[in-house]
């Protein structure tokens, strides 16, 4: 068996290939069994989201291209999983959705033009690039506020009589991918339907509203066109609820089939990776899939602009100060890169076959991003 060796260290290595290994005292014993067979793994990557995009209009051609090399070339980590927003999410200049005209039912006035400037050409540049080529999830942070019942881009939910429509909406924007040459291969119905305090883009569901919208109109329209795209459900925290929505989602056995999986998010916790809640889910739906679609550390401007910070331990999150007191415990200081390792290799032993991060490339200050929830990246432009 042949093994590469990359590091990423403090010491200044990022993702350098090894090929010379000084002797140690201190022994290793790893052992290899290739007769054991786990998930098979669909890949690991970052998001493109228009905040990124628009930051790399803005820099040099050659830079623009050291950032999508980086990423995708052979020279970089190679990512062949990505996420990118339907609608605008935090991490977009302003608001905007692509069917901006109350009352549309039939989504006659549907449009991307808002990506045909950033998101699109930064997928194609770095399909160019991409030897392997790469999946693209795209995830809905809210419908347009005409089919919501509080009327705002921010909480809410989706009126049942826009159920259909919203379902159509899928099948234009997949439509209108395409058309640019792009393929998505897979969908979650909703980015965080249990909310962010209505900071953001956000749209709520139940378990049970989510499934009635997959089970009766997002999966038989998507099934009917002869779509190869995956539906994942849920799309949130891996804590407690995780366990109450795969539940309800592969408890109906007509939904469950057209639930191809379920994503997940890392924010319950700074070290905890909840092993039991993603087992749970690996048992309640074997064969299907389980992907982190979204994680990122929070900004704490301007500390994080020195590289040692992410090797020391004093970075803090929302839950340091926000979380309830019953869950503080989950949230202490700790280290960024640690907390990265942590969490992907706690993943793939407890049955995630995907880990996406978030945004690809981010300004000094965090964005832009029209809610100022500032956020790192691992390109700081």
């Amino acid at each position: 068996m042949e093994v590469e060796i990359f590091e990423t260290s403090a010491n200044g290595n990022q993702l350098t290939r090894l090929t010379e290994f000084p002797g140690s005292e201190t022994k290793a014993e790893i052992s290899i069994l290739p007769e054991q067979e786990f998930q098979s793994i669909v890949g690991f990557g970052g998001s493109f989201t228009e905040a990124s995009a628009h930051l790399l209009n803005r820099v040099s051609k050659e830079n623009r291209n050291r950032v999508l090399e980086a990423y995708f070339g052979e020279s970089g980590a190679r990512y062949s999983l990505t996420r990118t927003h339907m609608n605008s999410c935090d991490f977009s200049l302003g608001n905007y959705s692509y069917a901006p005209v109350d009352g549309d039912m039939e989504l006659l006035h549907f449009s991307v033009k808002e990506d045909m400037d950033d998101i699109i050409p930064m997928i194609k540049d770095a399909r160019a690039i991409s030897k392997e080529g790469f999946n693209i999830i795209s995830s809905p942070w809210t419908a347009p506020p005409w089919m919501k019942d509080n009327k705002d881009w921010r909480g809410g939910k989706l009126l049942p009589e826009y159920y259909n429509t919203w379902a159509l909406f899928f099948s234009k924007y997949l439509d209108a991918y395409r058309a640019e040459g792009i393929d998505i291969w897979g969908v979650t119905v909703e980015n965080e339907p249990l909310g962010n305090d209505s900071n953001w883009e956000s749209m709520h569901y139940t378990p049970h509203e989510m499934t009635e919208f997959v089970k009766n109109h997002l999966g038989p329209r998507l099934k009917s066109e002869g779509r190869n795209v995956k539906i994942l459900g849920f799309d949130q925290n891996r804590d407690e609820q995780l366990k109450i929505w795969v539940d309800v989602m592969f408890g109906d056995e007509i939904a469950g089939d057209y639930f191809d999986g379920t994503a997940v998010h890392w924010y319950a916790s700074t070290f905890e990776y909840f092993p039991e809640a993603l087992q749970y889910v690996v048992n309640k739906a074997p064969g299907k899939h389980l992907i982190n679609t979204e994680a990122c550390v929070d900004a704490q401007v301007p500390r994080w602009k020195d590289d040692a910070w992410y090797w020391s331990e004093e970075a803090t999150d929302w839950g340091w100060t926000w979380a309830p007191e019953d869950q503080k415990y989950l949230h202490p200081k700790y280290v960024p890169v640690y907390r990265y390792a942590r969490d992907i290799i706690g993943c793939l032993n407890n049955g995630v076959d995907g880990w996406v991060d978030w945004n690809m490339v981010l300004d000094r200050q965090g964005g832009p991003n029209w809610a100022k929830n500032w956020c790192v990246a691992p390109v700081i432009a």
